[in-house]
Formats: structure tokens, C-alpha cells, sequence
């Protein structure tokens, strides 16, 4: 996204505020209330979403040296990343070769080697089998090569590690996805951040609920009337497809303040937040001088683990700013918990047979555009 679309953009926004219009699209849709509440419908997701396509697993801050390694859970399974002795990132299933056992259980830390707790299996940082227990009375004829940990498909790039949540698939060429993102992020240089805060908490709401809380600003003044409604346009974005994502472009207050005739100094990070939406777990919403990273786990039909990170330039990360980087994750915990909660009555809704749809209005058209890639996926 380069400076004169940013320019173009302010200018629609700041046009549409002056004409009393938000960004419309042709016609009110709809959405059926089984794609929230259908257990078939969510096993599809999993099997045909969340396996084939890429997902971040970490940002690479995450493995901030050699030998570093994170446990997580992603498309349903167990996870093990690692940054080898020679700095390669690598991804594998969590369990033992030799009788299943999860091989890693803290959830962070360095080291080398790891040795499975029922058996004592070792293998590399690398994923090599490096020792079995009495193995030449046991496994006499072995074949340490072929029992190595499970490998999943892995990219380090743009501050982040892909992965292809596929054991069946032993390689994978990342490059079609990324190089569309990659032209859209040169602007915030994600790879110079690292993660300041990072928690995971859980919603009962189904995934895509959550997701699309975020495509829209039809709600900021009413449900995050105490924390960031103030500070936002009232029921102004827009939205634009880049491949199977979307780019929200949500102007802060200050928009009507521009000077049309200094259109060459605006500041689009001074007057907007982005949320790029990735296809199909993971938002990013860039702020001043931050953004924070929204990946969502489905776990179930109305049940899903959301993994909220505040990540900031690397340089400004410093004892004279912790104070600063947990009060902006408190902010962006606090009012992403006011969308959460209300996901969750929305569920509850849904199950309660009141609705046979859900209802997207002129101003909410990213909603349904993200709901039709994932039609389209399926």
C-alpha cells in the first residue's frame, strides 16, 4: 500500500464523511445461521480451510535466537516450532515417534535437544532422531532417518512463520501467497517488531463471528462506547478484496479536521487504524505506532481460542516504554473482550432458533465477502 493509495483512500473517507454517507455496497445479504452452528459444516472448515491454506503460527520474534522453541496449537493440532543451531525455523507435529507421547509440554524456551517424557526418545532442534533408549536390544534395525519428528510445510517471512497445518503434505510453495502480501505490508516493515504482550483466551463463539466483528465499524460507537468508540468515525470504513483478504481502512476521529489543500502531509497512520483480515484465521490491526496480531483456533462450532499479541518496532522496545506497551494491550484486550462477549450472545442467540439468518447491511458488505471466500473455499 503504497503513499498516493494511501492519500486516495483519506480522500474517499474524508469525501464520504462530508457528503453524511459511509462506504456502501449494492445490496443487503445474508448469512445462513449453519455456518455458525453446523457441526458438519465445521468439520469442512477444518478439513478444506484450515489444512490447505497457509496460516501464521508465530511471529518470528517468538524464536529470538538459535535453539529457541514455542509449543501452540493450530488447525486442531499439537505444534512444535523451532529455530535450529544454524537460526532455520522448522515446524513438526508435537509427539514422539516412538509411542505417540507430546513430546514438548512448556509452552517456550532454548534448547537443542528434546527427550520425550515416557521413553526418553531425543530428537534435534532440527527434528532429527538423535538417540533411543537401548536401542540395539529394542530397535536393532531402526532407521533414525525415517523417525524423525513429523515435519509440516514452513516460511519465515515478513515478521512471520507460515506453516501448512497438513501432515499429508511434505512440501509447499508459499511463494504465490506471500508475494501478494508482501506488496501490501512494505509499509509497516512487520519483520523490524517484535511482541511485547501475548495472551490467549477463549470465546464461546464460533470463529467467523469473531472475525467479522472486525470488518465493520456500524458497532464502534455503541458497543465500545467506553473504550475506543470515541476515538473512531462513526459507522465510516472501507473495505477492499487483495486476492482471498481484505484491507478495512477505519478513520479516527480527527478525519474532519483535515485540510484538503495540504493533502500532500496527511498521515494516514496519524488518522487511521487498518485491519487486514488474512484468509483465514488471522487479523492485523495496525495502530500509531503499533499493531496487534488477532488469530483465532476454532475449537468447535461455538467455541473458539483467540490468541491476541501486541507487537511494536523492535527499537522501542525498552525499560522506559513497558510501561506504555501494557497499557496499549490492555486497550486492545479491552475492547476486542467487548466484541468477544458479545460474539458469544450471538451465539447463544443463534442456538436459540430465532433467526434462520443473519443480516448484513449496505455498510457491512466486507462481511459478506468474507464469508464468500469462504464458500469458495469449500
Amino acid at each position: 500500500m503504497n503513499h498516493e493509495f494511501q492519500i486516495q483512500s483519506l480522500e474517499t473517507l474524508y469525501g464520504l464523511d462530508q457528503q453524511g454517507s459511509a462506504f456502501l455496497d449494492e445490496r443487503v445479504t445474508t448469512s445462513p445461521i449453519e455456518r455458525y452452528t453446523n457441526q458438519e459444516r465445521f468439520d469442512a472448515e477444518q478439513e478444506k480451510i484450515f489444512r490447505f491454506h497457509p496460516i501464521i503460527a508465530a511471529h518470528a520474534s517468538e524464536l529470538p535466537e538459535n535453539g529457541a522453541f514455542i509449543t501452540l496449537r493450530k488447525a486442531g493440532l499439537p505444534l512444535l516450532l523451532t529455530r535450529d543451531k544454524d537460526g532455520q525455523v522448522h515446524a513438526f507435529l508435537n509427539v514422539c515417534r516412538h509411542r505417540g507421547a507430546k513430546l514438548v509440554s512448556e509452552e517456550k524456551g532454548c534448547k537443542n535437544v528434546f527427550s520425550c517424557p515416557y521413553h526418553a526418545w531425543t530428537f534435534a532442534s532440527n527434528g532429527d532422531l538423535r538417540g533411543v533408549p537401548h536401542q540395539k536390544q529394542g530397535f536393532p534395525d531402526i532407521d533414525k532417518a525415517a523417525n524423525g519428528l513429523k515435519r509440516l510445510p514452513v516460511a519465515e517471512r515478513l515478521g512471520f512463520i507460515w506453516i501448512l497445518a497438513n501432515p499429508k503434505t511434505e512440501s509447499y510453495d508459499f511463494e504465490p501467497f506471500l508475494s501478494v502480501l508482501e506488496q501490501e505490508f512494505g509499509w509497516i516493515d512487520m519483520a523490524g517488531h517484535a511482541i511485547t504482550h501475548v495472551e490467549t483466551v477463549e470465546s464461546n463463539a464460533n470463529w467467523k463471528l469473531l472475525l467479522e466483528a472486525g470488518l465493520e465499524a456500524y458497532h464502534f460507537r455503541i458497543a465500545h462506547k467506553n473504550t475506543v468508540g470515541p476515538h473512531m468515525m462513526d459507522n465510516l470504513s472501507s473495505y477492499e478484496m487483495f486476492g482471498p483478504h481484505i484491507r478495512s481502512i477505519l478513520p479516527r476521529s480527527s478525519l474532519p479536521t483535515l485540510d484538503p489543500a495540504d493533502r500532500d502531509n496527511w498521515d494516514f497512520r496519524e488518522l487511521t487504524n487498518v485491519v487486514y483480515t488474512l484468509f483465514p484465521s488471522t487479523q492485523i490491526l495496525t495502530m500509531q505506532d503499533h499493531y496487534a496480531l488477532i488469530q483465532v483456533e476454532p475449537i468447535a462450532p461455538g467455541k473458539t481460542l483467540i490468541r491476541l499479541a501486541t507487537v511494536a518496532p523492535a527499537e522501542d522496545i525498552t525499560s522506559d516504554k513497558v510501561d506504555h506497551w501494557k497499557r496499549n494491550h490492555s486497550i486492545s484486550k479491552a475492547t476486542l473482550t467487548e466484541d468477544f462477549d458479545i460474539c458469544a450472545d450471538i451465539q447463544s442467540g443463534l442456538e436459540s432458533g430465532a433467526n434462520d439468518a443473519l443480516t448484513f447491511g449496505r455498510y457491512e458488505g466486507a462481511l459478506d465477502r468474507f464469508n464468500k471466500e469462504i464458500e469458495k473455499a469449500l
